[in-house]
């Protein structure tokens, strides 16, 4: 036989082994797919059978979580008093940081990633698109959020007639209890205020991601149990992963666990990996 025929016979038995792994794999994918599918519906009968009502096709996906460390970062909190303030002033000590331009405004730096700005009348202005400008302004700050809602406040309307708050976020996973607020009044930005997360980084001593069906049922159970015997609960809009930030060190080292969020029309709440419940506030 000669040389070319037996190295096309090796390339056409590559290719047929190549293609057997591949039919192996897309039939994995299928067959995982449908079991979860069925798990799904699986639970949500069960969850009908106690009286609460979800689709499956609102339980959103999630990529594997797992705990994860965080710490303030010198250099985010700087971005954020300049994307604000412009050039300022910087003093502190203990945790506690304090931006000031005269001309614009203060930024306060508190440890967890909690601060505080308020800015002079007419610093920053939205023109009529208050979301556009907060998009703008956390793009320079280097915040990563995801959703994001307006509010009207009518009760002190000398201080905030138009609220955006966003929900923090970690590589495109929201971390529900970090909570930020721009509060504009007259279209003008005077304070911005609340939590984010930065400096993340791995733990060797973690946890990952509950499945979503656990989460669900430890929910059905406080619903009809007496953790949460005053919620009266008959339908889940959307469950969907993310983490849950809580502060463990002195100087405002925390850490993200990973959580499902569950949205009610009423409320919303958090469930870890070990069954740990929390409403959001």
């Amino acid at each position: 036989m000669s040389g070319s025929k037996i190295r096309n016979i090796a390339i056409v038995s590559l290719l047929l082994i190549n293609i057997l792994f591949l039919v192996i794999i897309v039939s994995d994918a299928a067959v995982d797919a449908r079991i979860e599918r069925e798990t799904l519906e699986n639970v949500s009968a069960v969850l009908r059978a106690g009286g609460i009502t979800i689709s499956p096709d609102n339980i959103m996906p999630a990529d594997v979580l797992r705990t994860m460390r965080t710490m303030r970062v010198d250099e985010v909190e700087r971005l954020i008093a300049y994307t604000l303030l412009g050039e300022a002033d910087i003093t502190g000590q203990d945790g506690f940081y304090f931006y000031e331009n005269p001309n614009r405004g203060t930024v306060e730096f508190y440890s967890a990633g909690d601060f505080d700005a308020r800015l002079f009348y007419g610093v920053i202005t939205s023109g009529g698109d208050a979301i556009g400008t907060v998009r703008s302004l956390l793009q320079d700050m280097g915040i990563e959020t995801i959703s994001i809602a307006v509010t009207y406040n009518f009760d002190d309307p000398e201080v905030a007639d138009e609220v955006v708050t966003v929900v923090a976020a970690y590589r495109g996973a929201g971390v529900f209890n970090c909570v930020i607020a721009f509060e504009f009044n007259a279209e003008s930005l005077v304070v911005v205020s609340g939590r984010y997360v930065a400096g993340v980084e791995l733990m060797d001593d973690f946890a990952e991601l509950s499945q979503v069906s656990s989460a669900l049922l430890r929910f059905l159970s406080a619903v009809n149990g007496e953790e949460l015997h005053n919620f009266d609960c008959d339908e889940i809009l959307e469950v969907r992963a993310g983490y849950r930030h809580r502060v463990v060190g002195p100087m405002g080292e925390g850490v993200i666990d990973p959580v499902w969020l569950i949205t009610t029309p009423n409320a919303a709440f958090m469930v870890d990996s070990d069954g740990e419940i929390w409403p959001m506030a």
